[in-house]
């Protein structure tokens, strides 16, 4: 997430970023790693059953920009997860659990199947 986004917010300024999404991201925005945390997400593009996420020293998307759709939010309402175009990004581990909806709607949107 922080590599793709064009701005990321309280980062080192000489940080390299592919900037390839319209997104500002805060990184490690909700605290350090013992602040980690894990939570059941609805996620529309995954179906009906929640998927748990997990969250470790995790960033958050403060802005999103033109062309970028909203895939998951907290209770809270903050951003999580996105998709612009064939990219994707996770304030999460979706790697970390056995669910792999996450990662076979990457691979369904790369092939122009979802």
């Amino acid at each position: 997430m922080i590599l793709l986004a064009k701005h990321v917010t309280d980062g080192s300024a000489d940080q390299p970023l592919l900037s390839l999404m319209n997104i500002t991201v805060r990184r490690n925005a909700f605290g350090r790693q013992v602040d980690s945390f894990e939570t059941d997400l609805e996620i529309a593009a995954l179906g009906d059953e929640p998927f748990h996420a997990v969250f470790i020293r995790a960033p958050f998307i403060e802005q999103i920009g033109e062309g970028v759709e909203v895939l998951a939010r907290l209770e809270d309402g903050t951003i999580v997860a996105t998709r612009q175009g064939n990219l994707l990004a996770t304030a999460f581990h979706p790697e970390l659990t056995g669910d792999d909806r996450f990662h076979r709607y990457f691979l369904q949107m790369e092939s122009g199947r979802e």
